[in-house]
């Protein structure tokens, strides 16, 4: 037995059939960052009377599971995080490249279960039941794009062997910021500092009486797209539809080439009337709060286009 280090961490990751049930095969290991998936019960103080000032011991109370995962945004691994979080995709192929579209109207969303695993300990942890319920995204000039992912979980159990099998690897090819930009109607926006992208699911954790102290599940609430803009204060474009109060078209993407890339296109943006405070003698910023909606009945307020080499998740 020896120490656990995270340099030798794993991450595996599978789809469930039925929610909290491992399936017997079909994970994949999955490149990540950092991670608090786990499991936590809590302790219930004593609070009997006539037993002496010394307390007798504690109750175990309910578990609650979950947690955050950090990870690469990547041409080929991201896509089972953004099917986590908004549904299995429509896929398109042309010779050999493959488009595959999320999007944020489905009803029903999938959940699946990971296992972290220290091999020398041994340590297999498999946090089953696990909904994305959060994607948060920096976008700025340098530096290697990551996407921070909240979850909440059903149960976490903890083997000395693996229950993941021997999972499928698909190579990383990340993205880099450098690569990253912003559209308005297909045009450049031009002297955006850094944009901060947030997306919910506003998942209710089903607190049922159980006797094992799980949940029973998760109910996915209305989805939520919200970003903090910094623009370097250059024209009154964005002002103007703000003080409108006109939706804009918006598209963050993070291109390789036209057959590798990731697109988040949002039809529907508003803009708050920001502020715009001279602190100095340098260049003037404003910071827009948006807010995305969806355009008319029937259409996505999110459409999450992966583009890459992966036929099918």
């Amino acid at each position: 037995m020896g120490r656990a280090m995270g340099i030798n961490a794993l991450m595996a990751l599978a789809f469930e059939a039925g929610y909290g049930v491992p399936p017997p095969a079909g994970f994949r290991r999955v490149p990540f960052i950092s991670s608090t998936l786990g499991g936590e019960q809590g302790l219930i103080a004593d609070d009997l009377l006539g037993t002496g000032r010394d307390p007798l011991a504690p109750s175990r109370d309910v578990i609650n599971a979950g947690g955050d995962v950090v990870v690469p945004v990547d041409l080929r691994n991201f896509g089972l995080w953004l099917k986590l979080l908004l549904g299995a995709p429509s896929t398109t192929e042309d010779d050999g490249t493959y488009e595959h579209v999320f999007s944020s109207s489905m009803a029903a969303l999938p959940s699946a279960c990971v296992e972290i695993a220290h091999p020398e300990v041994p340590s297999y942890a498999m946090n089953k039941g696990l909904l994305a319920n959060t994607l948060a995204i920096r976008m700025q000039r340098s530096g290697q794009a990551q996407a921070t992912i909240g979850m909440i979980a059903q149960s976490e159990q903890v083997a000395g062997a693996t229950a993941a099998g021997v999972p499928t690897e698909m190579e990383v090819v990340r993205f880099n910021q450098f690569q990253g930009s912003v559209t308005k109607t297909g045009t450049a926006l031009g002297n955006v500092v850094s944009a901060d992208l947030t997306y919910s699911n506003n998942y209710e954790a089903v607190e049922v009486i159980r006797a094992d102290g799980f949940i029973g599940g998760g109910d996915p609430g209305k989805a939520s797209f919200n970003a903090s803009l910094v623009v370097r204060f250059d024209s009154l474009d964005l002002y103007n539809l703000a003080v409108a109060g006109t939706p804009a078209d918006i598209a963050f993407a993070f291109t390789i080439s036209p057959v590798a890339k990731l697109v988040l296109a949002l039809p529907a943006v508003y803009l708050p009337v920001p502020k715009r405070p001279v602190s100095g003698p340098n260049g003037v910023q404003a910071t827009f709060a948006i807010q995305a909606a969806r355009p008319a009945p029937g259409e996505e307020m999110l459409v999450a286009t992966l583009t890459n080499d992966v036929a099918a998740y």
